[in-house]
C-alpha cells in the first residue's frame, strides 16, 4: 500500500478512470525532467573557472551565469505560468522542457559570453513553471492520500541533481571541457521530453475535489486565500533560513570547523544526501498529517541551525548537522507544494508562486547572512540568521495551521465567490 505499483489500480484523471495505473511512468518522466533542470542550475558552479577563461571574462561576470539564472527562475515561474493558464498542462510541460533543451543547446554552442548568458536565461525560464505545473500533474497521477509522495518523487530528480550536479560538471568539464557538460544536459532534456510525451497522461493535472482554475482571472482569484499567502510566506522564510546558511557553509567548514578546502566537496554531498532523504520522508509524513509534518520539519530545522552555530567548532558535529540541515530543510518541500495548491484549489499560478517564493527566500537568506558576516559576527552568523528565519517560518506555519480556510479557497474553483 505504501508505494507506487504498476497496474494496481485505476487513476482518476479529470474525474474519469484512465485505465491501468500510469502514475509510475509519468512520475519517472517528471523526475527525469527535474533532474535535468537541477543539473542546469547546480553544475555551473564547478565550471565557472573554465567558462571565465574560455570567454576571457572576470570571475564576477562568470558569476552572473548563476545570478542571472536565479533571477530568471523567479520571473519565469510567474510569467510563463500566467501566459499558459488556459493550455492543457501536459502540453505546457512539453513546451517548457523544449525551452529547457533550447537554452542548454545555446549554452553548449555559445560562441560568446553573451550567447552563453542568453542560453542560461532561456533555460531558467522553464524552471519555476515546470516544478509548479509538474507538481499538479504529479499529484493528479495518484490517489489523493498519496499526493505529497507523488510530488516528492518528482522533486527527487532535483535533489539527486543537487548531490551530483557540481561533481558531475567538474568531472565532465575536466575530461572533455565545459561544453560537453551542457551537451550532456541537452541530451537529458531530450530524453525527458520524450518520456513526458509518452508516459504522462494527456489529461493529467486536475486536483481531486473540484474543478481546476483555467483562466488567468480564476488563477489570480486563488490569491484571495489567506492560506495561500501564509504558505508562501512560510516557504520563503523556511527556504531563506536553510539556503542563507548554506550559502556560506564552505566558510563555516574551513574557517570554523577546521576542514580543509578539499573536504568541502564530500561535505556538500553529505548535505545533498540529506536533501534526498528529507524529500522522501517529508512526502510520506505530509500524506499522513501535513501541517504537523511541516511544523515538525521547521522546528527541526530551527534547532539544527542553532545547534550548528553552537557546535560548528567540532568537525564531527558539523558533518552530522549539515546532513540534518538537508533532511529537515527539504522535508518541507512536498508538503508546502501540496498545501498551497490545495488552498488555491489547483491554481498552477499558486504552485509556481511557491517556487518563486523559495527563490526570494534564498536571496533574502543569503543577503542577511552576508550582512551578518560583514558586521564582523563571524562565519557562524549565517547559521544563526538562518535559525531566526526558520523560527519565523515556524510561527507563520503555526498561525496557518490554526487559521480556517478563507472563502476564496473553500469556494469551488472558478466560481465568482467573494
Amino acid at each position: 500500500m505504501g508505494g507506487f505499483g504498476i497496474g494496481e489500480r485505476q487513476v482518476l484523471v479529470d474525474g474519469r478512470a484512465d485505465g491501468p495505473r500510469r502514475a509510475p511512468g509519468g512520475l519517472v518522466a517528471l523526475a527525469l525532467g527535474g533532474f535535468g533542470i537541477g543539473l542546469t542550475e547546480f553544475l555551473i558552479a564547478g565550471l565557472l573557472p573554465q567558462v571565465a577563461s574560455d570567454f576571457a571574462v572576470s570571475e564576477a561576470a562568470a558569476g552572473r551565469l548563476i545570478s542571472g539564472y536565479a533571477l530568471s527562475v523567479a520571473v519565469g515561474a510567474i510569467a510563463l505560468t500566467a501566459a499558459t493558464a488556459r493550455l492543457p498542462r501536459k502540453q505546457v510541460l512539453v513546451g517548457l522542457v523544449a525551452l529547457f533543451v533550447v537554452g542548454n543547446l545555446l549554452s553548449a554552442i555559445a560562441p560568446s559570453y553573451s550567447v552563453m548568458l542568453l542560453g542560461r536565461i532561456v533555460a531558467a525560464l522553464c524552471h519555476g513553471s515546470f516544478f509548479g505545473i509538474g507538481s499538479l500533474v504529479a499529484r493528479g497521477l495518484v490517489e489523493p492520500e498519496r499526493k505529497s509522495r507523488a510530488v516528492a518523487v518528482m522533486f527527487a530528480g532535483l535533489t539527486l541533481a543537487n548531490v551530483l550536479g557540481v561533481p558531475f560538471g567538474a568531472l565532465v568539464g575536466e575530461r572533455w571541457g565545459w561544453r560537453a557538460a551542457f551537451w550532456a544536459i541537452t541530451a537529458i532534456g531530450v530524453l525527458a521530453l520524450a518520456a513526458i510525451v509518452l508516459l504522462v497522461p494527456g489529461r493529467a493535472g486536475t486536483v481531486p475535489g473540484g474543478g481546476t482554475p483555467s483562466g488567468l482571472r480564476d488563477q489570480l482569484r486563488a490569491f484571495r486565500s489567506s492560506q495561500v499567502w501564509l504558505t508562501l510566506a512560510a516557504t520563503a522564510l523556511g527556504y531563506g533560513g536553510m539556503f542563507g546558511a548554506f550559502s556560506y557553509i564552505a566558510y563555516t567548514f574551513t574557517e570554523v570547523s577546521g576542514f580543509s578546502p578539499a573536504d568541502v566537496a564530500w561535505l556538500l554531498m553529505v548535505y545533498g544526501v540529506g536533501l534526498v532523504v528529507g524529500n522522501l520522508v517529508g512526502g510520506r509524513a505530509a500524506d499522513r498529517d501535513r501541517d504537523r509534518a511541516l511544523i515538525l520539519a521547521l522546528l527541526g530545522l530551527t534547532v539544527t541551525l542553532a545547534l550548528f552555530g553552537l557546535l560548528a567548532g567540532s568537525a564531527v558535529a558539523s558533518a552530522v548537522l549539515v546532513f540534518l540541515m538537508g533532511v529537515t530543510g527539504f522535508a518541507t518541500v512536498p508538503g508546502m507544494i501540496t498545501r498551497v495548491t490545495d488552498a488555491a484549489r489547483g491554481a498552477a499560478l499558486a504552485a509556481s508562486a511557491n517556487v518563486s517564493a523559495s527563490n526570494v527566500g534564498n536571496a533574502l537568506g543569503a543577503w542577511l547572512g552576508g550582512l551578518a558576516i560583514t558586521a564582523g559576527l563571524g562565519y557562524t552568523a549565517p547559521l544563526y540568521t538562518g535559525a531566526a528565519l526558520t523560527l519565523a517560518a515556524l510561527i507563520v506555519m503555526l498561525v496557518a495551521a490554526r487559521t480556517p480556510p478563507s472563502a476564496a479557497s473553500s469556494a469551488p474553483a472558478g466560481s465568482k465567490s467573494g
